[in-house]
């Protein structure tokens, strides 16, 4: 082993890897953050994948996340294969499957987590500033052969986007994997109405690898140091080096400066990506990587959808062969087919967790035949016809809600892309909140759900707003996907008839013929009705088809403003509906 002449910086080769312990990195206020650093024990220079978090770069997956890696390993065995796994990082990639290839891979600890001390505040510009300098540190190393690329899952995608629209000249190329990009609507806010899921995960993913945990931290299987950090500081020092995340985001209840600082620029973002989102992904990522192929500068830029955990396939043989030959194009300078590659790559839905490849060349999908589908309580109908009358339905403001659905279908019919829904309500009180499923029943009326990124019963597209939210943003609004300005509240005239554009998330099912497709409308989130697996029992965030992602904050949902009633108006000039992005049938995955 190799000492340096820092204290904490140590050089050692295992496994035929050259691992770089706690190399430091200086900021330019001074702090100076942590990384670790696995490469080939050779003199070549390699590019480097990077990955910048607060997960704690010490903290071993099969540890700290042991119902992810034991379902994942067991329902993919080729995640584990070809490694000793004893490298194996939360939402990062391999060191074992990735050094061998000719890749630096580097693990930085965000400011303020694990081995970098400073103060936590999730993906504020501090952070991209920092991921910056990273990324420019990484590029000049004697090992690096001057081309950075960025990969990870979730948190190591959100900042991909932020720190690409600052434009680091060695940053190449990225893989953002199920990473979401709109502060507000994608993670703190859907629909204006707060998601819970930031509040918990926040005490319960990043403080507790907070730097000076020290002592009282996990250990590290290969090190046998502390992951977070080797210094202890009282529980007063901590909480003064952090900001309170969950308390920041019920300060900031409309889309302002705060989470502007946290969402992409799509007009600063041109670096090449691969954006890889999840059909069951509802409630957090996939939007953002939908909206980040449609709407960044990049002229090089693929779009990849998938099933499955929201972890699974970025391990698995399928997942990294795709990051890999993207990364051999454009870190390597390979003239491997990539830039041949379609540029939309989807793994249509089936029931059954059946899912068939069909590429693509464009999002949304070029033919879609927008489809308005008319609610009618008469019988609860959900049909293309408008209704003959006009009517109006009542239902109780924070309880199960309306369910309408078609007939049986007589074809096969592909649903693919995103969703809108235009309705009018009125309701008893000054606001209202909608949740609003897609949902499909196959013929024994069992619904068709999917192990989604976080829950193992996701329905098939969910989509949310507050009706004092209903304002549009005219020059971001598109037909398929309303864009609300979120930077006001319009309170409701009890008993009056608002129009309401809801949108709802991204989505991909073939729907058999004989099943049925319904579009639930609820006062609360959605509820999946069968029968609960061992997994689904066990797994923290887990909950009957939405996982974290709920909606019950009693501050943000008083029951005097949220109760009461709302009344669903269809039929004639309030005809409410839902448009569909039905597929022609000669596109179908077989």
């Amino acid at each position: 082993m190799n000492q340096t002449a820092d204290q904490y910086h140590r050089s050692e080769v295992r496994d035929r890897i050259r691992i770089d312990w706690h190399v430091p990195i200086p900021m330019d206020d001074g702090v100076v953050l942590r990384a670790d650093v696995y490469r080939p024990d050779d003199d070549g220079r390699y590019p480097a994948v990077m990955s910048y978090g607060p997960y704690a770069k010490g903290l071993s997956f099969q540890e700290a996340y042991a119902p992810q890696w034991e379902k994942m390993v067991g329902d993919h065995p080729d995640v584990a294969a070809g490694s000793s796994n004893k490298y194996q990082n939360w939402e990062v990639v391999d060191p074992e499957k990735w050094v061998p290839e000719g890749y630096a891979v580097v693990r930085v600890d965000s400011r303020g987590t694990g081995w970098s001390p400073g103060y936590i505040d999730v993906w504020a510009t501090r952070e991209a500033r920092d991921f910056y300098e990273c990324i420019e540190w990484a590029g000049q190393e004697p090992w690096s052969n001057g081309k950075v690329g960025l990969d990870g899952i979730s948190y190591y995608a959100i900042n991909q986007w932020h720190v690409a629209g600052l434009q680091p000249p060695h940053l190449t190329a990225m893989v953002a994997w199920e990473g979401a990009a709109d502060m507000y609507r994608d993670v703190t806010y859907h629909g204006g109405i707060l998601s819970e899921f930031c509040g918990n995960w926040y005490p319960r993913q990043v403080e507790i690898v907070q730097y000076g945990l020290g002592e009282r931290a996990r250990k590290s299987p290969i090190t046998g140091e502390s992951v977070a950090g080797p210094v202890t500081l009282s529980d007063d020092e901590l909480a003064r080096n952090r900001a309170d995340f969950g308390a920041d985001i019920k300060r900031h209840p409309l889309d302002d400066q705060w989470h502007r600082d946290r969402s992409a620029d799509w007009s600063k973002v041109k670096t090449p990506f691969l954006s890889a989102a999840n059909w069951g992904g509802q409630g957090l990522h996939p939007r953002g990587n939908f909206d980040a192929f449609a709407k960044a500068a990049s002229d090089q830029k693929w779009l990849e959808v998938h099933g499955d955990s929201h972890w699974s396939h970025f391990y698995t043989d399928y997942g990294r062969g795709l990051q890999k030959r993207f990364f051999d194009h454009f870190l390597k300078g390979e003239d491997n087919g990539w830039q041949q590659q379609a540029r939309v790559i989807l793994n249509v839905r089936h029931p059954g967790e059946r899912f068939v490849q069909r590429s693509e060349s464009e999002w949304p999908l070029a033919g879609t035949r927008w489809t308005s589908y008319f609610l009618d309580p008469e019988g609860e109908r959900l049909s293309t016809e408008v209704p003959a009358r006009e009517s109006s339905v009542t239902y109780n403001a924070l309880g199960e809600g309306l369910t309408f659905s078609t007939p049986p279908l007589t074809q096969q019919t592909e649903i693919t892309g995103p969703i809108t829904a235009k309705l009018f309500i009125a309701a008893s009180t000054k606001d209202a909140d909608i949740f609003l499923a897609v949902r499909v029943f196959d013929p024994r009326d069992d619904e068709v759900v999917f192990m989604g990124a976080l829950d193992p019963n996701t329905p098939i597209a969910l989509g949310w707003l507050r009706a004092s939210h209903r304002r549009l943003d005219p020059h971001r609004s598109l037909p398929h996907q309303p864009f609300h300005s979120h930077d006001r509240l319009e309170p409701l005239e009890p008993g009056e008839v608002y129009e309401l554009d809801v949108e709802v998330w991204p989505t991909c099912i073939v729907v058999p013929s004989g099943y049925r497709i319904s579009i639930t409308l609820r006062g609360k989130d959605y509820e999946y009705g069968g029968e609960l697996s061992e997994f689904a029992k066990s797994f923290h965030y887990a909950s009957r088809g939405t996982g974290p992602f709920l909606h019950n904050d009693p501050d943000d949902r008083p029951p005097d403003l949220f109760g009461g009633e709302v009344t669903l108006y269809a039929g004639g000039s309030r005809a409410s509906h839902v448009v569909l992005p039905v597929i022609p049938p000669d596109r179908h995955a077989a």
